[in-house]
């Protein structure tokens, strides 16, 4: 979207211009968000931090009508910045709830279970590395499906396809991802 198109779109209506701005971009904003939040937030901190976006860029653009610059890049340092907040704010809340009295305290920081953490955790990079590697509107049909669990009519709608579309395309992109993820080692059964 240039500079000229969201003038012409706010000066002829502010909701339309912000529909516009969440269909244009929200699949960009959840790939911000899920990038920071996949360590420590749950589906609904995700979903959260994606609101709270969006109201910070629809104030801004409100009070701001002669906006000028980059929108995709205004829209991704403010995803950005939000999403490392909100990321400081769950890991702070979740370092809270862990009681210094429990008996498990011991195991937590075991070599074993540091080792295994870490190599879970960098199982699921590699995993949304390859996912990634499948190119829209693939991946964001994959994210939608296996981390949302949400179903081809609910995806259909935010990606502009039909359900039936949705469903080859996932299809085709499960076989494509399987394939990437055994050339990267990664053929546990069960995983898609």
């Amino acid at each position: 979207m240039t500079e000229n198109e969201l003038r012409l779109l706010m000066a002829e209506s502010i909701q339309k211009c912000h529909r516009v701005i969440f269909d244009k971009y929200c699949n960009y904003v959840y790939a911000i968000v899920i990038n920071v939040l996949r360590s420590c937030g749950s589906r609904e901190d995700i979903e959260d931090c994606v609101s709270d976006i969006f109201m910070k860029i629809y104030k801004r653009l409100d009070k701001d009508t002669s906006f000028s610059g980059d929108i995709k890049g205004f829209i991704a340092a403010v995803s950005r910045n939000t999403a490392i907040d909100a990321y400081r704010r769950i890991s702070t809340k979740n370092m809270r709830n862990i009681s210094i009295d429990d008996d498990n305290m011991e195991t937590f920081g075991s070599d074993e279970r540091l080792i295994e953490h870490t190599e879970q955790k960098e199982q699921s990079r590699i995993i949304l590395d390859k996912i990634k590697e499948l190119g829209e509107p693939d991946s964001t049909i994959i994210i939608q499906q296996y981390y949302y669990n949400r179903t081809a009519k609910e995806i259909s709608k935010n990606i502009s396809m039909t359900a039936t579309a949705v469903q080859k395309r996932s299809s085709r992109a499960k076989q494509k991802l399987k394939m990437l993820l055994a050339e990267a080692g990664i053929g546990r059964e069960g995983l898609i």
